[in-house]
């Protein structure tokens, strides 16, 4: 800290001027004499011309940042966004592909499958029908047997019956009555 030793220098200004800077002081919670230091530092460090009101160098620093952050963000929009766009283009384009490809491959196949298994349906209900058939005959041809043996031996118990003495006009009766009944089966 300086002492008051260290202040030499004095400055002169108007009455006016002093009651603004009391006032700025006041504001700022400092002495006149501090106030005005800080004040020739602020100036110092930032070069800023206090005639300058409008603070041109502060304008021109914020254009000058604002230039530098627009090329900044063309230059990742070269570098980044442009390739990475391109990229997703092309791999929705790849996708496209791959769904085209499948709805008419595996769609294909899907179809082919399901006529076959109709196709093979249709082969089963006939096979059924085929089965059902030959079993119905088989139990018909099973019923024709015992009917036929049936027949058969009623004819042999018959003939068997008959005597030397029975006429020929009987046994012809019971050969047209075995044939009747088989003729029926």
């Amino acid at each position: 800290m300086p002492t008051p030793n260290d202040y030499k220098k004095t400055v002169k200004y108007t009455e006016e001027t002093d009651e603004k800077l009391q006032k700025l002081a006041d504001q700022a919670g400092r002495t006149k004499r501090e106030f005005f230091i800080q004040m020739v530092e602020y100036f110092h460090r930032t070069k800023k011309d206090p005639k300058d009101i409008n603070d041109e160098l502060l304008k021109k620093t914020l254009v000058k940042n604002h230039d530098t952050y627009i090329r900044f963000i063309r230059s990742q929009e070269e570098k980044v966004l442009i390739p990475v766009k391109v990229e997703v283009d092309r791999m929705i384009q790849s996708q496209i592909k791959i769904l085209d490809f499948f709805n008419n491959h595996v769609l294909k196949a899907n179809k082919d499958l399901l006529s076959n298994q109709q196709a093979q349906v249709e082969q089963f209900t006939a096979t059924d029908k085929l089965l059902k058939t030959i079993t119905e005959k088989l139990e018909t041809k099973e019923s024709l047997k015992l009917k036929f043996l049936y027949i058969l031996n009623n004819y042999s118990k018959t003939r068997e019956s008959f005597s030397f003495t029975t006429s020929s006009k009987d046994k012809e009766e019971l050969v047209q009555q075995a044939r009747q009944q088989i003729a029926k089966l």
